[in-house]
C-alpha cells in the first residue's frame, strides 16, 4: 500500500499571504515590546526614567511590556507558524481567507487598544489579565474566529494522520479558550471599569492557575507544536521519536494544569492546594525534558553543520533554554526554594530566560526559516543572522544572571536575621539599593538582545527586496509525517474531534479539581472572624491604587516565614481578602509588603511620600505621583462600585450603598483638613491623592486576624 503521503500529488494552493501578515506583524510588536522592556528596565534603575506623567510610570509600563512580549511578539509569531505549518500537514487551504483576515485584523485592533487603554489605566489589576471587559470581549471573538477557521480546516484536510504538532496546536486553541473566559469574568461598572467576581483567595487560585497556564498553553505548547514541525523541516530528517512526541504530549497536557498553585506557596490559600501544585510541577521535569530531548536528539549525527547554520543555532539554543527554564520552574516551586526566591528578582530572570531564550530564539529560527520560503528567495545574510544570534544570546545571558544573582541577594537579605533572632536589614530599602547595579547590567543585556533582533529585521528587509514571486504551494515533506505506516493513523490521531475531547477532558480534570473545592470559600473561613469591607472612599482609593500598578512592586501577602513575620506581622489571612476584587496578593516585592502598612504612618507621612518618595525615603526608586493632586475624585461613580460589588457579596448595606458619595466626600473632606492642619497649601479637596490615603491607612485595620 502506498504511504498516504504519497497519495495526491495535486497541487495546493496555501494561503501563504496571511502568513506574510503575521510574521510582519510579529517583528514589529517584538520591536514595541523590546523598547518598552527597556525603558520599564531603566525606571528600575533610575526612577527619573518614569518621566514625571501618569502614562509613562512603571507601574503602567510594566503591563504594555508584557501583554506586547506575549499577546503581540509572541502572540503572532504563535498564528504565523500555525498558519504556515497546519496549511501544509492537513495538506489543504485554511477553512476561509476572510475568516484568516479577521482574525489577523482583529488581533492588531486588540493590541493597539490594550497599547492605549494600559498606559491610561484602564486595568483590572491581575498580570497577564489587565485588560478591560470591552477588550476581553473581542479577544474572546476573535479567538473563536481562530478556533472556527483552524477545526473547519481539520474537518477539510487532506492529510488523514495528525501530525504531532497538530496535536499541541488543538490542546493551545482549547485550553486558552477555557483559561481565558473563566479568569476575566467580570461585571461592568462602566465601559471601562469592572470587578472581577472572584475575590481573595478565590481570585489569587484562579489567576495563578490562568496565570501559569498562560505560560503553559500559550508560550509553552503553541511553541512546541511549532517546534515538532520547524526542526525537521531545517534538520531535513524526521522527528527523534514518535513515540516520545506522544508521551510528551498526553503527560504535558495533563500535568501543567495543576500547577498554578505553587505561586502561592506559604500564602493563605489552603495548605491542600499548595502541595498538590508542589507535586505536579516537579512533575513536569519528566514530559518537559523528554520534549526538549525529543527535539535535541533529532539533530543527532549533524551536529558538526551547526557552524555553518545560524538558523539552527537559533533552535538548538531555543531547546536548551526551553530545558533550563522547565529545570529551573519545578525547583522553584519547592518550598524551600520557593521561601528564597519568590517575589525576588530571581523569578524575573526565570520568566525572561524563557521568554527572551525559548520563545523568542525558536521564533527567530522560525522566521529566518520561512521568510525566504514567504518570498521565493534566499536569506539575504546568514553571517548577520550568526551576528544576530550572539548578540542575543550575551543579552540572555546578561540579563538572566544579573536577575538571578539580584533575587538571590534579595531572598539572603531579606531572612538574614541575627544572634539576638532580629533582621540584620530591616530597612527594606537596603535589600533594594544593594541591587540596582545589577538592574543596570540587566538593561544592558535588554539593549543587545535587541540590538540583534534590529540586525534580524535589517537582514529580513533585504531579503524580502529581493524576492521573486511569492510561492502558492509548498508540498509537505514525508520527514515529518515518518510516524504515519501503511495509510492508516494510529489510534485517535486520525480523529479530530475524539482528539480534542480527550485533550479537554486532561485540562478539565485538574481544573475541577482545584477550583471546585474553593467555590465555597466560607469553609475555609473562621466564622468567629469578621472583616469589614471598606468604606466607599477606600475602595475608591484602592482602585485607584489598582490604576497605577502599585500591586505590580508592593505584596499584601505576609507569608508563614519567621523573617516575614519579624518585618511585617502577623500571616495574612484568608478572611482578611475575602472581599477583595481583584486580590492584590502581589507577585514581586520591589517595595516592601503593604498588608499591614494601615496606621503605620501618619497621613501626612503618606501624603509626601506619594508626591514624592525622596522626601520621606531619599534612596527610593519609587516613581512621583504628583499628578494625584490634580486628579478629582468621580463621587458619581462610587455608588455604582458599591453597587457591584455588594452583588458581587461584599456585605454593604443598602444604606451604605445609597449613601456612597457623601460618605465618601465626607471621609475625604476629614483627611484634607487634617493635612491642611499640617501645613499642606496645595488645594487638595476632592483630590485623588485623599482617597490613596484613605485606602492605605485602611490596609490590615479591617480585621480578618
Amino acid at each position: 500500500m502506498k504511504n498516504s503521503i504519497e497519495i495526491n500529488h495535486r497541487s495546493t494552493s496555501y494561503d501563504d499571504d496571511i502568513v506574510r501578515k503575521f510574521s510582519l506583524a510579529t517583528m514589529v510588536w517584538a520591536g514595541v515590546a523590546m523598547l518598552v522592556g527597556i525603558l520599564a528596565a531603566l525606571q528600575l534603575a533610575y526612577w527619573p526614567f518614569n518621566g514625571g506623567v501618569p502614562w509613562m510610570t512603571f507601574g503602567r509600563i510594566r503591563p504594555l511590556h508584557t501583554n506586547a512580549a506575549i499577546f503581540a511578539f509572541a502572540g503572532n509569531a504563535i498564528f504565523a507558524g500555525i498558519y504556515h505549518s497546519t496549511q501544509r500537514l492537513l495538506r489543504t487551504r485554511m477553512l476561509s481567507d476572510v475568516l484568516s483576515r479577521i482574525h489577523f485584523w482583529g488581533w492588531q485592533f486588540i493590541i493597539l487598544c490594550a497599547a492605549v487603554t494600559l498606559p491610561l489605566g484602564f486595568t483590572q489589576g491581575k498580570e497577564y489579565a489587565e485588560l478591560e471587559w470591552p477588550i476581553d470581549i473581542l479577544v474572546t471573538l476573535v479567538w473563536v474566529v481562530f478556533a472556527i477557521n483552524f477545526f473547519g480546516t481539520l474537518v477539510k484536510r487532506r492529510e488523514k494522520h495528525m501530525y504531532v504538532a497538530i496535536w499541541f496546536y488543538i490542546a493551545t486553541i482549547v485550553t486558552v479558550a477555557v483559561l481565558y473566559i473563566v479568569n476575566a469574568a467580570a461585571i461592568p461598572v462602566s465601559f471601562f471599569k469592572s470587578y472581577t467576581v472572584w475575590a481573595g483567595m478565590q481570585d489569587a487560585l484562579v489567576q495563578w492557575w490562568y496565570g501559569h497556564n498562560a505560560v503553559a498553553f500559550f508560550l509553552t505548547t503553541p511553541f512546541l507544536g511549532l517546534m515538532y514541525y520547524y526542526i525537521p523541516k531545517v534538520v531535513n530528517a524526521p522527528i527523534y521519536s514518535y513515540r516520545l512526541s506522544i508521551i510528551h504530549f498526553w503527560a504535558l497536557v495533563f500535568i501543567y494544569i495543576w500547577a498554578g498553585p505553587h505561586h502561592l506557596l506559604y500564602t493563605a490559600l489552603p495548605d491542600w492546594l499548595q502541595n498538590l501544585g508542589v507535586v505536579f510541577s516537579v512533575m513536569l521535569w519528566a514530559p518537559s525534558w523528554g520534549g526538549m530531548i525529543n527535539g535535541l536528539l533529532t539533530f543527532k549525527g549533524r551536529f558538526g553543520l551547526v557552524r555553518s547554520e545560524p538558523i539552527w543555532k537559533f533552535f538548538i539554543a531555543a531547546l536548551t533554554f526551553y530545558g533550563m527554564a522547565t529545570f529551573e520552574g519545578p525547583l522553584l516551586s519547592i518550598k524551600s526554594v520557593s521561601a528564597l526566591g519568590h517575589y525576588t528578582d530571581w523569578i524575573i530572570g526565570h520568566v525572561h530566560g524563557a521568554a527572551l531564550g525559548w520563545n523568542g530564539f525558536l521564533i527567530f529560527g522560525m522566521l529566518y526559516y520561512i521568510v525566504p520560503l514567504l518570498w521565493n528567495t534566499k536569506l539575504y545574510s546568514k553571517k548577520l543572522a550568526e551576528q544576530h544570534f550572539w548578540l542575543g544570546l550575551t543579552g540572555i545571558v546578561l540579563y538572566y544572571v544579573s536577575m538571578v544573582v539580584a533575587g538571590i541577594t534579595q531572598g539572603t537579605m531579606w531572612k538574614a536575621t541575627g544572634a539576638d533572632g532580629q533582621l540584620v536589614y530591616p530597612e527594606f530599602i537596603e535589600t533594594v539599593t544593594r541591587i540596582i547595579p545589577l538592574y543596570w547590567v540587566r538593561t544592558l543585556g535588554g539593549i543587545l538582545y535587541l540590538a540583534g533582533f534590529l540586525v534580524m529585521v535589517y537582514n529580513i528587509i533585504k531579503t524580502i527586496k529581493s524576492n521573486k514571486e511569492p510561492l502558492t504551494d509548498t508540498p509537505i515533506s514525508n520527514l515529518t509525517n515518518d510516524n504515519i505506516r501503511d495509510g492508516k493513523p494510529r489510534l485517535i490521531e486520525g480523529y479530530a474531534t475524539a482528539f480534542t475531547i480527550l485533550a479537554l477532558l486532561a485540562i478539565l480534570v485538574g481544573t475541577v479539581i482545584e477550583i471546585y473545592p474553593t467555590l465555597n470559600v466560607h469553609k475555609y473561613v473562621n466564622p468567629e472572624i469578621t472583616t469589614q469591607p471598606f468604606s466607599a472612599l477606600e475602595q475608591e482609593g484602592r482602585d485607584l491604587y489598582v490604576r497605577e500598578g502599585c500591586y505590580l512592586c508592593h505584596s499584601q501577602q505576609i507569608r508563614t516565614l519567621v523573617d516575614e513575620k519579624l518585618r511585617y506581622g502577623d500571616p495574612s489571612t484568608i478572611e482578611e481578602s475575602i472581599y477583595d476584587h481583584p486580590y492584590q496578593w502581589g507577585s514581586k516585592r520591589t517595595g516592601p509588603d503593604l498588608a499591614r502598612v494601615g496606621k503605620k504612618y501618619p497621613d501626612m507621612w503618606h501624603y509626601q511620600h506619594m508626591i514624592d518618595p525622596r522626601q520621606m525615603q531619599p534612596k527610593s526608586i519609587m516613581p512621583n505621583y504628583a499628578w494625584l493632586l490634580k486628579g478629582t475624585i468621580d463621587y458619581s461613580q462610587i455608588k455604582k462600585k458599591l453597587n457591584v460589588l455588594k452583588n458581587l457579596g461584599v456585605p454593604y448595606t443598602a444604606e451604605q450603598v445609597q449613601n456612597a458619595d457623601v460618605d465618601a466626600e465626607k471621609q475625604a473632606q476629614g483627611i484634607a483638613d487634617e493635612l491642611k492642619s499640617q501645613g499642606v497649601q496645595e488645594k487638595i479637596d476632592h483630590k485623588e491623592i485623599l482617597a490613596i490615603i484613605a485606602y492605605l491607612q485602611a490596609l490590615g485595620q479591617k480585621g480578618g486576624h
